[in-house]
């Protein structure tokens, strides 16, 4: 039970509990304290109830010094302050009373706004200085009353600052870290309805040319043309809901594309008028390849292919994926039967760099030498054991 209270932050109810029995005992030991000290120089000594009066004004603030930080502070300086004045409690036992003072500065520099915090503590600095200096008998003692009343008061006023900064800065890392989250979810959801959409859209776009050009002239072609159309948007329909389901909570994160749906997004894009000639290579020994490692690569040699539909059909493409111990390296390159006019790099080209980038790879992509256009890249993983 101690241990679980020490490892995690206290709830209000237990902090008011402790808080309750801090003030009990503080003012069961103060009231005592204060009638056992007998005044130095033959001084008179106070009735009893006087001493305990006085150790009930000091500890049982300290209860509510949570909720009215500043108050009680400056409230038990001032119980301390008078004590001190009228020989209550003697200047030299000023320790007793300091560690009240100490308990309440704690929560004011913790929780109240910075200028409460700062006057709130400069308050009850200058009303502890002014007691002490006052019963001070010569000028060194009323300098060293000066350094005492600090004593008491600055430790515990720094060490309830420093709590508080630490906490704002852990706050501050919490909402980095909130927002780090978000803006790289946004980003994996963006790059993930690019690739979805643009792939899907572009056969889609193909198909409906053909169906429009030979409507009239070939039905039968149009309606086949027209049925690939709508089974290529259902598949979009079903990715854009995978995608955007895994957002809602509870949902359940359905199954991602990988290695293994490769010949198929070669066959839709021979749908669209590129001969895409495949080649899955796997080197001994076998290792299973981390699901996001699979998406990354599945959505690489997606993006590509898809580039070649839009940009180079009719067009040979070939796509080359060799699966080692320790990466996954992929090539697709085509014939370029029809030119780029590259003006830089598009979504496409950035989504593929930021996936490879992500799992600490290499990506290059640009227009060969003897004509067409290659992309190739390589992604690291680490086998499961």
């Amino acid at each position: 039970m101690t241990a679980l209270l020490l490892t995690r932050r206290l709830r209000p109810a237990e902090l008011a509990t402790a808080d309750a029995l801090l003030s009990a005992a503080v003012g069961g030991l103060l009231g005592p304290y204060a009638a056992l000290e007998s005044p130095l120089h033959g001084g008179v000594r106070e009735p009893l109830w006087v001493s305990v009066l006085v150790g009930m004004a000091l500890g049982l603030p300290l209860a509510v010094r949570r909720r009215w930080p500043v108050t009680v502070a400056l409230v038990i300086s001032s119980v301390a302050a008078v004590a001190l004045v009228t020989g209550v409690i003697p200047n030299y036992a000023a320790a007793a009373p300091g560690l009240a003072i100490g308990l309440s500065v704690y929560p004011v520099a913790v929780s109240a706004t910075t200028r409460r915090a700062v006057l709130g503590g400069a308050g009850c600095l200058a009303l502890v200085s002014v007691a002490l200096v006052l019963t001070a008998s010569d000028l060194w003692s009323r300098t060293g009353a000066v350094g005492y009343a600090a004593v008491m008061v600055v430790p515990a006023w720094m060490i309830g600052w420093l709590v508080r900064e630490r906490r704002a800065l852990a706050a501050r890392q919490g909402e980095h870290l909130v927002r780090q989250a978000a803006a790289e979810e946004r980003l994996r959801v963006a790059r993930e309805l690019h690739d979805v959409v643009a792939h899907t859209l572009s056969l889609i776009v193909v198909k409906a040319a053909v169906a429009n050009h030979v409507a009239e002239t070939d039905p039968r072609e149009a309606g086949a043309a027209l049925r690939v159309i709508e089974a290529t948007g259902r598949t979009a329909l079903t990715d854009i809901r995978r995608v955007l389901g895994a957002l809602r909570e509870g949902t359940p994160y359905a199954p991602t594309p990988g290695l293994d749906e490769l010949p198929a997004l070669a066959e839709q894009a021979a749908i669209g008028g590129v001969d895409v000639r495949l080649d899955v290579r796997r080197e001994e020994p076998a290792a299973t390849v981390p699901e996001s490692v699979g998406l990354s690569v599945y959505r690489i040699v997606q993006e590509a292919v898809t580039n070649v539909v839009k940009h180079a059909a009719p067009a040979a493409c070939r796509a080359t994926v060799t699966v080692t111990p320790c990466e996954v390296r992929i090539e697709v390159t085509d014939d370029g039967r029809r030119p780029v006019l590259a003006v830089g790099e598009g979504h496409g080209l950035i989504g593929m760099r930021e996936r490879v980038t992500l799992h600490g790879g290499e990506f290059n992509a640009g227009p060969r030498s003897g004509g067409g256009f290659a992309v190739t890249a390589s992604l690291p993983y680490r086998a499961a054991t």
